[in-house]
């Protein structure tokens, strides 16, 4: 029997068909169940139905699966882009890996729904599963809360990849991965990834592979001895290698991968993330695939939109420049762009001290960073403003930059370093030397923003500036609430923030507690350095001890602090920002659990969670 149940729990369509099987025999039976006028999912209203499917032998029920599911249709066109349900939009999206900073990469559902939500009030739409399959937690949360999936399988085939082993792109790479297995496994695996996956709704296409074609690492083509108007924007290391692997072996690879997503999903578009666009052009790759995307390639939009009228393109990896978004916004048939990264990740460390990548919207924790605001200034459709402050910049100053794209840049550029583009880092810090000279950078979707401090005008009004996307100006700092309005054309409010001037530690506190949960649940608490007046302490870096009781125990402390390099297994832990993010996991059945933080010359605060 099966039976479809509406978004509010209730029958809407049902039947039951009768099949005899033999002993040891499998029996096959297809039904067409029709529902009249859906509620459409989206990402504003995310409409799940639910399919039960029964087994009923001599009136009673033996076996039953409810499956998720819904309505929506999707659009892929070479001149306008992508459109969901008709709708034409485009996908602000982001790459996410599978970990979560302290807890490593065995992820509770609660902390994946809190991330996912975050990333969707700073106005990410979109996930792309950079580059491995996640955990079924991450698409049944993508159904439920309204958020697109590109769901990528590889991130290299049938050679490997240089790995860098002392430092991001430093030092000499090794070559081990998951090549070896691909020829055994590469299909197989595959097809299991469409066949699990495939009922998603927020599934909107596949990804075979990701950077395979980088130039040479591995493959090769005579292309890479073009020079200038080959169209690359990455190192090309030395040339055409004519011993190299054949970059034309990638159309059949792909050709094979292809056929393997067809055979168990035709309703979804193939795609990958081509990171030598230029050389992929000469071979059958590209057109391999449904919808084709680029790694940090936007110079090649235009002109590829051009050469190849029938191709669909977007940016399925891209850095966090205005340039690069604007290459989206400004360009109808581009329909979108994933930022590398939606959140900061383990792995692919920068110099010492660094305990992974930096460069996403939110930090290990969860939390939103400067540069997370500053993408919701160009992403949301809600009026915002956000402030963030450094010291006036000069010629041969530290960059604010956190990526490791620029800081690289700046490494490079040394005493002659010059910051060009006010930083989309600035953290909401008002603490410096009287008189000092500060940078106030405002990130903000308003037409225009005022600057005060403690009330009155500071500077001037300034109109947003569609060059850099920051508002900024350079004032004296003295101590008090600094606050930004942002207002529309006609000057009317829109949207304000404010930071204040704190004075030194003296307690901690509660910022955000899961006072009850399930015995299968987590508890996330946010601990706050504050001052004697309650205002955040942003330079603190104090430790706090954390001791339990009852029955739960502590899973990890998360400060956030990329720096920081210091044992993440015991209950202590430093501040980052006057900022501590614990998770508590239940050990027993209903009760209660006191947790207790403390901190030398602070007063502690206590948390009480009730387990159901």
């Amino acid at each position: 029997m099966n039976v479809c149940l509406s978004p509010d729990n209730k029958v809407i369509v049902k039947n039951t068909q009768k099949l005899s099987v033999a002993g040891n025999q499998n029996g096959k039976i297809t039904t067409n169940l029709k529902v009249k006028n859906p509620a459409l999912w989206n990402l504003n209203n995310p409409n799940l139905y639910s399919l039960k499917t029964s087994v009923i032998k001599d009136g009673k029920e033996i076996d039953a699966t409810i499956t998720k599911t819904g309505f929506r249709s999707f659009t892929f066109d070479p001149n306008k882009g992508f459109a969901l349900n008709g709708k034409w939009m485009k996908v602000k999206g982001v790459c996410i890996h599978h970990d979560a900073g302290v807890l490593g990469s065995a992820v509770p559902h609660d902390v994946w729904k809190r991330r996912l939500l975050t990333l969707k009030e700073i106005g990410v739409n979109a996930i792309r599963t950079s580059h491995n399959p996640q955990a079924p937690d991450l698409y049944s949360l993508c159904d439920e809360l309204g958020l697109l999936v590109l769901n990528e399988a590889y991130d290299e085939w049938e050679y490997p990849k240089r790995k860098w082993l002392e430092g991001w792109n430093v030092g000499t790479p090794g070559f081990q991965g998951n090549y070896s297995f691909f020829e055994e496994w590469g299909e197989k695996d595959l097809a299991d990834l469409v066949r699990r996956d495939r009922n998603h709704l927020s599934i909107f296409g596949w990804s075979i592979g990701n950077e395979v074609d980088y130039p040479n690492d591995p493959y090769s083509h005579p292309i890479l001895d073009g020079g200038k108007n080959t169209g690359f924007t990455q190192a090309t290391f030395g040339g055409y290698k004519k011993d190299a692997p054949d970059a034309m072996r990638l159309g059949d690879i792909a050709k094979r991968l292809v056929g393997v997503v067809k055979k168990y999903d035709e309703s979804r578009p193939t795609t990958a993330g081509l990171a030598g666009v230029a050389m992929s052009n000469e071979t059958a790759y590209p057109g391999a695939l449904d919808i084709a995307g680029y790694n940090y390639t936007e110079n090649r939009y235009e002109l590829d939109h051009k050469k190849y009228p029938n191709r669909v393109i977007f940016g399925s990896e891209n850095r966090h420049e205005l340039g690069a978004w604007k290459a989206v916004k400004d360009n109808e048939h581009i329909f979108g762009q994933f930022l590398w990264t939606g959140i900061d990740y383990l792995g692919e460390s920068g110099r010492w001290p660094s305990r992974g990548f930096y460069s996403g919207l939110l930090d290990f924790g969860g939390f939103i960073k400067p540069r997370g605001y500053f993408r919701q200034s160009l992403w949301s459709d809600k009026p915002m403003a956000y402030l963030g402050t450094y010291t006036t910049p000069g010629r041969g100053s530290k960059s604010q930059v956190k990526d490791v794209w620029s800081q690289l840049d700046a490494e490079n550029e040394g005493s002659n370093y010059e910051e060009k583009i006010p930083s989309m880092d600035a953290w909401s810090i008002w603490n410096y030397q009287e008189g000092q000279s500060i940078r106030v950078v405002c990130y903000t979707n308003t037409q225009k923003a005022r600057l005060l401090l403690d009330g009155k005008e500071v500077g001037q009004v300034k109109d947003y500036d569609d060059n850099t996307g920051i508002i900024f100006w350079d004032i004296p700092y003295h101590d008090g609430k600094l606050e930004v309005i942002g207002m529309d054309k006609n000057g009317n409010e829109t949207a304000r923030y404010a930071i204040q001037s704190s004075r030194q530690p003296y307690a901690l506190d509660i910022q955000a507690a899961d006072k009850e949960i399930s015995k299968d649940g987590l508890a996330q608490i946010v601990i706050q350095v504050v001052d004697e007046n309650g205002t955040p302490v942003m330079l603190s870096d104090n430790e706090i001890t954390c001791q339990i009781q009852g029955p739960a125990k502590l899973l990890g402390l998360e400060a956030s602090n990329n720096e920081d390099m210091s044992d993440y297994t015991d209950n202590r832990h430093r501040t980052y920002h006057g900022r501590i993010l614990a998770y508590i996991q239940p050990t027993g059945k209903q009760s209660e659990v006191k947790v207790t933080f403390t901190s030398p010359w602070l007063k502690p605060v206590e948390a009480i969670i009730n387990i159901k």
